[in-house]
């Protein structure tokens, strides 16, 4: 699978299952995928790693016109927008600028679409990075990826190409005080080394729920593969069984939300 890849820095809006009409804004090469993971079922296809990925970005310089223009066209042309939502080609919190780029995201949107959330699609790795925090901080609805309660299984599904501790992610999500989303993608199958992945078994929903538990975050999303994914043989998980697991999370206190 060669993956979808978003050639523009401004797409959309989009029919988004979670977001409604969404606004995508690729900081990431048109032509690249860049991220932290390789995730077994990235829209994206898989990636490699980047040492020196900065050099292929567009800098904050020629990116923040686009953005103005844009914004002032879709204004005038009274295009509706629920979403203002960075995703794009792999894991947009990796942009150097991201934080400088974000606040004139906030600007343009308190201009031309005041009542809009701004959405950030992220998988929770660039916490290192002191500017990150806060950014995410700033906007209405992070929206960060946990798709696994034990490292084993982590490894299998996000295969983050530096060595990655999922303690340690969770931990940070603990710093947003409750203020995020999570979003979990479920899945099965047989990988392509002979290994079998599944985060929708009693002992990882088990260990997924504690972390849930531990983060409380304001939503948790559940949600299962939508469109053809690198690795060949996943399975697509039913909604029953989505809903079972979501029922767990409501007895947490936590609202749960099924796509």
């Amino acid at each position: 699978m060669s993956g979808i890849l978003f050639d523009k820095i401004i797409f959309g809006p989009v029919n988004s299952r979670r977001l409604g009409k969404s606004l995508g804004i690729n900081l990431l090469p048109e032509n690249l995928k860049v991220c932290s993971m390789n995730c077994i079922y990235c829209e994206c296809g898989w990636g490699k790693y980047i040492e020196n990925f900065s050099s292929k970005l567009l800098p904050y310089k020629d990116i923040t016109p686009v953005l103005r223009e844009r914004f002032q066209q879709l204004h005038q042309n009274q295009v509706q927008i629920d979403s203002i939502t960075y995703s794009g080609n792999g894991e947009p919190t990796m942009h150097p600028h991201f934080a400088k780029i974000n606040k004139v995201i906030i600007q343009l949107r308190d201009i031309y679409f005041p009542k809009t959330i701004i959405t950030c699609l992220s998988n929770s790795t660039q916490f290192y990075k002191r500017t990150i925090m806060p950014a995410l901080k700033s906007i209405d609805n992070p929206l960060m990826k946990l798709d696994a309660g034990t490292q084993a299984t982590f490894y299998l599904i996000n295969k983050p190409f530096q060595k990655l501790s999922l303690d340690k992610v969770c931990e940070n999500l603990r710093y947003f005080d409750g203020e995020l989303s999570i979003q979990t993608l479920f899945l099965r199958g047989k990988l392509n080394n002979g290994k079998i992945v599944d985060n929708t078994s009693e002992e990882e929903v088990d260990a997924w729920l504690k972390r849930i538990k531990d983060i409380n975050p304001r939503k948790v999303i559940l949600y299962s593969i939508d469109r053809e994914t690198p690795a060949k043989y996943l399975e697509k998980i039913d909604e029953n069984t989505l809903n079972k697991i979501a029922l767990q999370v409501r007895s947490l206190g936590i609202q749960a939300e099924v796509y």
